[in-house]
């Protein structure tokens, strides 16, 4: 039993599981291990993955940000928007990148200097955000009028698609910034215990605006990548995408607590909630039924975030 809980707790025993469920599916379901579903579901994790990437900040220092796909779909529907206005897919790209950091700001104020709770703030700001999308769209999917904004998507390097390439770049870029980087050590440090932190002189409030403003811009780059991919900007898109994100990162180990986080584990949360969705659509599982294993995964994830919570602090103690 004991040795099972090691499995369950630990990061490399998450590394285990994952291995052994990647074998079985590989030898029951058909046509899982083609090149072509291998790339299908890489860049199906891609809006996923990129998020993640500043979500495990979020999560690391004991706030999240609900309003991830709403930033998403906005920033997209910007990025096509100005593209077609201006004749110009840079100034559509900033624009877009401008707007999905000023909403990451605005949640990191709310949060650090107005003191609002983060599920409220961010509760707020996702309805307000996708109002925007909507009203700026009268509700439409907006046209892309520049062909080569298409390419943004469609690209490849060495045979691989662009947006794996960027969402592996920023697997390995906040990698590096958590593991060894004074940002990734204070964001850690104010997740275990925030009084601690402001006494020991790191600047509270400055670094959960700065984490959630790169959150926003974050966001706003994976939505950029995901209008492309779906040729049109899209103001209901990204639906429920929190809600995959914060199961990827605690299915990673990233703590709801705070205070502890790594880029491996998330790597391997998100790849197993892509691997789930690849799973169900190759043996045609109606979206409906979907819906459950989905929400039980983010069961299995909190229950286990619970239990590695409660071992931390059995051994503290």
């Amino acid at each position: 039993m004991s040795s099972v809980k090691k499995i369950l707790l630990g990061e490399q025993g998450l590394v285990v599981i994952f291995a052994v469920a990647f074998v079985i599916v590989s030898l029951t379901v058909p046509n899982f291990l083609t090149e072509r579903n291998m790339i299908g579901l890489l860049q199906s994790v891609v809006t996923i993955g990129i998020v993640a990437c500043t979500m495990m900040f979020c999560l690391a220092s004991r706030d999240f940000d609900l309003s991830v796909g709403s930033t998403v779909a906005f920033c997209g529907m910007i990025a096509v928007m100005a593209s077609n206005v201006t004749g110009s897919i840079i100034l559509g790209l900033l624009a877009a990148l401008i707007c999905g950091a000023i909403v990451g700001l605005v949640n990191g104020l709310l949060i650090a200097k107005v003191r609002i709770n983060a599920l409220i703030a961010t509760l707020a700001t996702m309805q307000i955000v996708r109002g925007l999308a909507l009203i700026a769209s009268d509700g439409r999917a907006v046209g892309i009028n520049d062909p080569n904004f298409y390419q943004l998507a469609l690209s490849t390097f060495l045979g691989i698609p662009t947006p794996i390439w960027i969402m592996v770049i920023l697997f390995l870029l906040f990698g590096f910034v958590l593991n060894r980087t004074i940002f990734g050590k204070n964001t850690l440090a104010i997740g275990g215990n925030p009084e601690a932190s402001r006494l020991a002189g790191v600047n509270v409030a400055t670094m959960r605006i700065w984490i959630f403003t790169l959150q926003g811009f974050i966001c706003a780059i994976a939505g950029i990548l995901l209008s492309s991919r779906i040729t049109s900007g899209q103001p209901n898109a990204a639906i429920g995408l929190e809600l995959l994100v914060i199961s990827a990162c605690v299915l990673g180990g990233v703590s709801l607590a705070g205070g502890r986080a790594s880029m491996s584990g998330v790597i391997v949360g998100v790849l197993i909630m892509g691997i789930a969705q690849n799973v169900m659509n190759l043996l045609n599982i109606p979206a409906f039924y979907q819906y459950l294993v989905l929400g039980s995964i983010l069961l299995i994830a909190v229950t286990l975030d619970n239990i590695r919570s409660a071992a931390a602090g059995r051994r503290r103690g």
